[in-house]
């Protein structure tokens, strides 16, 4: 099971491998690798909750900032575990956090945050972060900020 005690105060994570085509000329990971390490990161965290599937007309997050720092490399076939948690949630935004880890060793690679935030795509404008996900979230973190 994802969710973990590990890296407090994350409590869910998610492993990859670093496939060949990730690599860069110097056979690191490329930089822009992580962000879909984060995405599926946050992917699985809402699926483990329950909250993943929605309506087509349900609202839908887009990304408002991100903050990425690169701490140490990974190469090809290296076993990540990036672990990711809901630090606030807004009125309308949700505040993510990340830090990716390289599973032999335990070198922390990456931190990140991220802030996105629930838009109606038809009207193209912000809206408030449903009380259903809010629901969850809450009641799977520990101390958070609402």
């Amino acid at each position: 099971m994802p969710a973990t005690d590990r890296r407090p105060p994350f409590r869910f994570s998610y492993r990859t491998r670093v496939g060949f085509d990730e690599t860069d000329a110097q056979g690191i990971v490329y930089y822009g690798r992580y962000m879909p390490y984060f995405d599926r990161a946050r992917v699985e965290y809402l699926r483990e909750l329950g909250v993943l599937v929605r309506e087509p007309s349900d609202p839908e997050f887009v990304m408002r900032a991100q903050h990425v720092e690169y701490l140490a490399p990974a190469s090809f076939d290296d076993e990540l575990e990036v672990f990711v948690r809901v630090r606030r949630i807004g009125t309308t935004s949700l505040s993510w956090e990340f830090e990716a880890y390289k599973v032999s060793g335990g070198d922390r690679l990456v931190a990140a945050n991220q802030t996105l935030v629930s838009v109606d795509l038809a009207e193209r404008q912000p809206v408030p972060v449903e009380w259903r996900l809010r629901d969850a979230i809450a009641g799977f973190e520990a101390e958070l900020e609402l």
